[in-house]
């Protein structure tokens, strides 16, 4: 059974200019942007992840979901899967992850299951965000790995670009039902 084509609102923001002086969180969260940008062109859900170890980036992806057909296929969860097959080890442990936008119970869970040792995402998620937004798995005491969550970095960046993606869809497809 096909779908019906999806229309790809076209996206008004341009990529930006990481300094490699500076390899800082604002650094790698331009990576990620830029990535959530490479998914807004292709009609997915703009949300961008790079992983970076030891300075270096190990994994950059965005979200698949759409084009793959496969509800897992999130930016997160790519950039996981490319940065265990980079080190040949599915534990992280020393990696952080840079995500636009605060990951979801799923990958919150992939998140403390990798054993990453940081995440630092753009735009927090009230209400799918595991990570502070709707619940803090990353608290519970039980776990067996503790995960440190920074900050959000570029937020307003990052935001804007959610809001403004799911805003023209909405308009398509309200165009559409005239």
């Amino acid at each position: 059974m096909s779908m019906p084509e999806k229309s790809v609102p076209e996206c008004p923001f341009l990529p930006l200019a990481p300094s490699y002086l500076n390899r800082d969180d604002e650094f790698f969260m331009k990576l990620a942007y830029n990535n959530a940008l490479k998914a807004w062109k292709l009609g997915e859900v703009p949300v961008g992840a790079v992983i970076e170890f030891e300075g270096a980036v190990i994994a950059q992806a965005h979200n698949m979901v759409e084009s793959s057909k496969d509800p897992t296929a999130h930016a997160e969860i790519l950039a996981i899967t490319q940065a265990a097959n980079k080190l040949g080890d599915w534990r992280l442990a020393g990696a952080t992850l840079y995500v636009t936008k605060e990951p979801c119970p799923m990958c919150a869970g992939a998140c403390i299951m990798s054993r990453l040792k940081r995440v630092v995402f753009g735009t927090p998620d009230p209400k799918m965000g595991f990570l502070g937004g709707a619940a803090k798995i990353h608290d519970i005491a039980t776990l067996n790995h503790h995960l440190e969550v920074s900050e959000p970095v570029l937020s307003s960046e990052c935001t804007s670009m959610l809001r403004a993606f799911f805003s023209l869809k909405r308009s398509i497809s309200s165009d559409k039902t005239i």
